[in-house]
């Protein structure tokens, strides 16, 4: 059977209380209903239909890099109003119904609820909950076979203690679907076309209904306002520490750890508190991070370590390599093996060869520097004329003085020395002592200016 699967992203969220539509809300620095496309996506064959409504260009937007579907549901008009506008474009397998402010569902969770889904059975994931208020109850009647699903609002005293309740995520078969959406009322306290009406025509049509539940309640949490969106992010966070420490990863503290994107790890890696992985980072065996770390977009190769504080977007650093504390490594940034970049070191779009020294207080941008080099404390590649951005080429085993101002475009090469305190703006050529500062003068006996006394 095909598989198309419904995701519903039309409200508004009120109770965010934004102006940014509920499910672009950011979870591990992802939409929340790219978290459920991207898992829809990954389920065999699935073609997507996203049901789209207040703000559905920005909706859009935020998904435009997969191949889906939107429907526009113009008017909000409950949950079976919004699968309906999805109907057209059904083929006539399977049909599995999500939503977008739902983000941790699980593949397997879906895979199991889709395996029973035929012309005579229709699919339903129920959660057991200690605190049932607000959701659905699921109505069980002979031999214990769901009959229907009462929403919290038009249920009785005894329909309210029940604790089986109504997850929303459901299946069934795109013929099924054809046939009762059109007959969905909306005479209940809401005056909306609920989609849980189906189990009750379900039960009519002598369709049965198959039950199952996720590993966790946590899966099938939705988010209406700000503090479930911090609870969720919590149990994300959880569950990617919990992933990365069973790949052999030591987390000084899971609690205080956040991964907001993809990373491939080695072995033997350790990552102190606070640190953040965003967009694709690989962790080669022997990494060690240090606290209060953000790296994005990078990868560190065998024995890299990143010290307390460091900033790290769009870069390699190679074997036994080093950066900070407090360093800033750009987009563009090369470290070679066993290359050292100290605090207060900002590079980017360079790239520092096998062994390169930069200590502390240095500026390296549009730069090559050779293998064995040295960059004195306070050293800058002026690489900017105000238009233009130029490079500087740093040859092998240069020691460059501290203070100094490498002009650039500019040369220099191999074995040369800077003098500290030198701008240099011409080509420096090999095995040269080059100085670029004017002349000290000593004035003897000089007297300093004195502060003038009050009127």
């Amino acid at each position: 059977m095909t598989l198309d699967v419904v995701i519903l992203a039309a409200g508004q969220g009120t109770r965010m209380r934004s102006k940014t539509p509920k499910v672009l809300h950011p979870l591990a620095g992802r939409p929340l209903v790219k978290h459920v496309v991207d898992t829809a996506a990954g389920l065999d064959g699935a073609k997507l239909h996203v049901v789209v409504g207040h703000a559905g260009e920005a909706v859009r937007a935020s998904l435009g890099e997969r191949e889906l579907t939107f429907c526009e549901q113009a008017e909000q008009k409950g949950t079976g109003h919004a699968v309906a506008q999805a109907l057209a474009g059904l083929g006539e397998g399977k049909v599995l119904v999500l939503y977008g402010d739902v983000p941790l569902i699980q593949a397997k969770t879906l895979e199991s609820l889709l395996e029973t889904v035929d012309e005579s059975h229709m699919a339903l994931l129920t959660v057991t909950l200690e605190d049932p208020t607000g959701y659905g109850r699921i109505v069980r009647g002979d031999k214990n076979a769901v009959t229907a699903i009462v929403e919290h609002k038009d249920a009785d005293a005894g329909q309210r203690a029940i604790r089986e309740c109504n997850t929303g995520i459901m299946a069934m078969t795109a013929a099924q679907l054809r046939r009762w959406l059109p007959e969905l009322s909306a005479e209940n306290a809401q005056g909306e076309y609920y989609l849980t009406d189906v189990i009750a025509m379900a039960v009519a049509d002598g369709v049965e209904v198959s039950v199952s539940q996720p590993t966790s309640p946590v899966e099938v949490e939705g988010v209406n306002d700000r503090r479930q969106l911090a609870a969720l992010e919590r149990a994300y966070q959880r569950r990617q520490a919990e992933q990365l420490m069973s790949a052999g990863v030591t987390l000084a503290d899971p609690a205080r750890f956040d991964l907001r994107g993809e990373v491939t790890v080695g072995r033997d890696i350790a990552i102190d508190i606070n640190v953040i992985l965003e967009g694709k980072v690989t962790l080669e065996d022997d990494v060690v991070i240090g606290p209060n770390c953000v790296i994005k977009d990078s990868v560190l190769r065998r024995g890299a370590a990143v010290k307390a504080n460091s900033h790290l977007e769009g870069v390699e650093m190679g074997e036994g390599s080093d950066c900070g504390p407090f360093a800033r490594l750009r987009p563009g940034t090369r470290l070679g093996a066993k290359a050292h970049v100290g605090n207060f070191v900002e590079t980017k779009n360079a790239m520092l060869g096998e062994g390169v020294k930069a200590g502390h207080l240095s500026y390296l941008g549009d730069a090559e520097i050779g293998a064995g080099t040295n960059i004195g404390a306070g050293t800058i590649t002026c690489n900017y004329d105000g238009a233009n951005k130029h490079r500087t080429q740093i040859g092998e085993y240069v020691f460059v003085g501290s203070n100094s101002a490498l002009v650039a475009p500019v040369t220099i090469g191999d074995r040369a020395t800077i003098g500290a305190g030198s701008t240099i703006t011409r080509e420096v050529k090999d095995d040269d002592l080059a100085l670029g500062r004017s002349r000290q003068v000593a004035k003897a006996g000089w007297q300093r200016p004195v502060k003038k006394p009050k009127p």
